[in-house]
C-alpha cells in the first residue's frame, strides 16, 4: 500500500533542505571569506604597507619586500594545512574550522595595530611577518576542513556547495575594493599613508566573531572517517601523492588569476602610474563577476561533468590571457584595464565554479580534508602568493617589462589544462574499467 506525503509536508521538507543549505554555506564561507579579504587588503594596499613596514628609497624594493613577505607567509600554509586537515579527519570538521578562524581573526588584528617601521624600527617587518605567519598556519587548515564539510553534507550538489568556497572570494574582493575606492577617493593621500590603510583590516577583525559565533552553532553531522589507527598524513604522503599534485595542477591557474588581479591596483600604479581608484574600479568589477558566476559555474558541472566544463574554461583563458595584457600595454586607461579585469574574472569564474568539487573527488573522505588543505596551500604558496613578487621580478627584465603578467599567466594555463587532461584520462580509462 502507498502513502501519500501532503503537498504542505513536502514544501515544509523542501524549505528545511533549503534553509539548511543556506546555513551550512554561511557558517563554511565566512571564515573563507575572511581569509581572503584579508589576502586581499594585504594585495590592494601593499603600496601603503610598503610605506609603513618597508621603507626603501626605492619603489620597488619596496614593493618587492612587502610582497616578498607576502610570499613567505604561505611557507606557513602546507603546514596549516596538514596539521589542521589530519586534526579535521581525526577529530571532525567543525573543531578544526573553530581553530582556523580564530588564529585568523587574531592574525588581522595584529596587522591592523601594529606600529610602523618609524615608530619601532626593525622589530616592525618582522612583527609583520610572524602575523602573517599565523594567518598562513591557520588559513592552511581553512580550505581543506571547510570544503570537506561542504561536500560530505550534500554529495548530490557537490559543484554547486563547493563553488561557495571560491563565491565567497568574490564577496571578500567586492568589500575590499569597496573600501578601496573610498578611501582612496575621501582620503587626503598623506592620511591614507599615515593611518587610512589600518581602516579595511580593522574591520576584517569584526568579522572573526561573527564567523566563530556561527561555526559554533553549526551541527558537524560529518562523523571523523579516519579511524584512531590510521595517519591521514602518511596515507597521503605514501599512497595519494599523484592525487594531490593533479590537484595542484588543476589550481594554478585559477589561483595565478586570482592574484594577479589582487595585485592590479599595485601594477596600475607602479607600471601606468595611474591613481590607485582606477585599481580598485577594476577589481571591484571583477568582483561581482566572481560572487555571480562562479555557484552557476559548478551548478553547471553537477551536470555536465567537472573535467569538461573546467578544459573549455581553460582554453578560453589561455587564449584571452596575452591579448589581454597586448591591450593593456598599448593603451593602458582606466576604461581598458576595467574592461580587461572583467574579462578575466568571468572566465575565472567559470573555472573556479566546479574546482573544489574536482579537488574533494580526487580524494577518500578519510584523508579529505588533509590531501585537500596540504594541495591547496602549495597550489596557492607557488602559483598565488609568490605570484605577486614572481610578476614584479619579471617586470624588471627589459624584454618583458609590462608584459609580465601575460608570460606568467600563459605559462601556469598550459600546466593547469595538461593536468585536467591527464584526469579527464584518467577518470574515462577506469569507466571502462
Amino acid at each position: 500500500m502507498s502513502v501519500s506525503v501532503p503537498a504542505d509536508l513536502s514544501e515544509a521538507t523542501a524549505a528545511g533542505s533549503e534553509k539548511s543549505i543556506t546555513k551550512l554555506i554561511v557558517a563554511t564561507s565566512v571564515g573563507n571569506a575572511l581569509e581572503w579579504y584579508d589576502i586581499t587588503i594585504y594585495g590592494y594596499f601593499a603600496v601603503y604597507i610598503s610605506k609603513a613596514f618597508f621603507p626603501n628609497n626605492d619603489q620597488t624594493t619596496s614593493l618587492l619586500l612587502t610582497f616578498g613577505t607576502f610570499g613567505l607567509a604561505y611557507l606557513a600554509r602546507p603546514i596549516g594545512g596538514i596539521v589542521l586537515g589530519a586534526y579535521a579527519d581525526r577529530h571532525g570538521r567543525k573543531s578544526s574550522l573553530l581553530i582556523s578562524i580564530v588564529l585568523m581573526t587574531f592574525g588581522t588584528l595584529a596587522v591592523a595595530v601594529m606600529p610602523t617601521y618609524a615608530t619601532i624600527g626593525i622589530l616592525a617587518p618582522v612583527a609583520v611577518l610572524a602575523a602573517r605567519l599565523v594567518q598562513g598556519f591557520s588559513a592552511g587548515g581553512e580550505f581543506g576542513s571547510s570544503t570537506a564539510f561542504l561536500v560530505e553534507h550534500r554529495p548530490d550538489r557537490r559543484g554547486f556547495i563547493a563553488s561557495w568556497q571560491f563565491a565567497s572570494q568574490g564577496l571578500s574582493n567586492l568589500l575590499a575594493s569597496t573600501f578601496g575606492v573610498v578611501l582612496t577617493g575621501w582620503m587626503a593621500p598623506a592620511d591614507l599613508d599615515s593611518w587610512g590603510w589600518r581602516i579595511p583590516f580593522l574591520f576584517g577583525v569584526l568579522i572573526g566573531p561573527i564567523g566563530i559565533y556561527i561555526r559554533n552553532h553549526l551541527e558537524d553531522a560529518t562523523a571523523p572517517p579516519a579511524s584512531a589507527e590510521s595517519s591521514p598524513v602518511k596515507e597521503i604522503f605514501l599512497k595519494q601523492k599523484s592525487r594531490v599534485l593533479m590537484g595542484i595542477g588543476a589550481l594554478a591557474i585559477s589561483t595565478a588569476v586570482n592574484y594577479l588581479i589582487i595585485y592590479m591596483p599595485t601594477y596600475v600604479v607602479k607600471n601606468f602610474n595611474l591613481p590607485p581608484v582606477t585599481g580598485f574600479t577594476a577589481t571591484f568589477v571583477g568582483g561581482i563577476m566572481v560572487t555571480l558566476l562562479t555557484p552557476f559555474a559548478g551548478m553547471v558541472s553537477d551536470r555536465i561533468g567537472r573535467t569538461r566544463h573546467m578544459i573549455a574554461a581553460n582554453i578560453l583563458l589561455l587564449l584571452s590571457v596575452f591579448p589581454m595584457f597586448l591591450l593593456v600595454t598599448k593603451d593602458p586607461v582606466p576604461a581598458v584595464i576595467i574592461f580587461v579585469v572583467f574579462v578575466l574574472s568571468t572566465l575565472k569564474a567559470l573555472y573556479y565554479g566546479p574546482l573544489a568539487a574536482l579537488m574533494a573527488e580526487l580524494l577518500p573522505p578519510a584523508t579529505r580534508a588533509t590531501g585537500l588543505g596540504l594541495g591547496y596551500n602549495i597550489g596557492v604558496t607557488l602559483f598565488g602568493g609568490m605570484g605577486p613578487a614572481t610578476m614584479t621580478w619579471l617586470g624588471g627584465f627589459a624584454l618583458i617589462g609590462d608584459l609580465a603578467p601575460g608570460y606568467y599567466l600563459t605559462a601556469v594555463a598550459i600546466l593547469s589544462l595538461g593536468t585536467l587532461l591527464t584526469i579527464h584520462a584518467t577518470r574515462a580509462a577506469s569507466r571502462e574499467t
